[in-house]
């Protein structure tokens, strides 16, 4: 299948098991009349397929170590390019960010890493799954910062186009996504 067929293939997924219409409440706090839930598309198994398919060839050419992001969003997101770049011959490994370190055991922010693995130095891009203000993306900017990573992009499923782009930017921070919500509010139009 062509990008642009599995691009116009998961948008119909995303639409049909992540979107909706109601009033909710954002992470950002802020409230509003539409709503993605990735989480169904993203453990879908097609939707998994063409999302990793999709985000590895948006970030092929940006040479990156590893990929992740926030817990829980980006644990699917990571786990499936992860695995696809290793297909396609262009490995780079996954991490996640625990919103809160444990309590116990090794005590870890940052997971996924062997005890001999660090980020030091390393070209990191941060995945989302969606994103509002960016608020959620920072903080795993900020956690593989401090753990000496150099942070290349912050890349979402979705940009709900209601200021990441500001946040990102006054981070010093490219931000770049797959889809705008306006593509889904466009098509949900009667």
């Amino acid at each position: 299948m062509s990008i642009s067929a599995s691009r116009a293939r998961l948008a119909k997924i995303i639409a049909t098991r992540s979107f909706g219409r109601g009033e909710i409440t954002l992470a950002s706090g802020r409230k509003s009349d539409f709503y993605f839930n990735l989480k169904p598309t993203m453990l879908d198994p097609e939707g998994a397929a063409l999302l990793a398919e999709l985000t590895f060839d948006a970030l092929k050419d940006d040479n990156l170590d590893y990929i992740g992001g926030l817990e829980m969003g980006a644990v699917p997101l990571a786990g499936a390019i992860a695995q696809l770049s290793w297909i396609k011959g262009h490995p780079i490994a996954a991490f996640f960010v625990r919103k809160k370190p444990k309590e116990h055991g090794a005590k870890l922010a940052i997971e996924g890493l062997a005890k001999t693995e660090t980020l030091q130095g390393k070209r990191v891009v941060i995945v989302e799954d969606v994103t509002t203000t960016g608020g959620s993306a920072l903080k795993a900017v900020e956690s593989v910062r401090e753990a000496g990573a150099e942070v290349a992009l912050v890349f979402t499923m979705i940009d709900r186009d209601e200021g990441a782009d500001k946040t990102f930017s006054e981070a010093g921070v490219p931000f770049r996504s797959l889809y705008k919500a306006g593509e889904f509010l466009a098509a949900a139009k009667p």
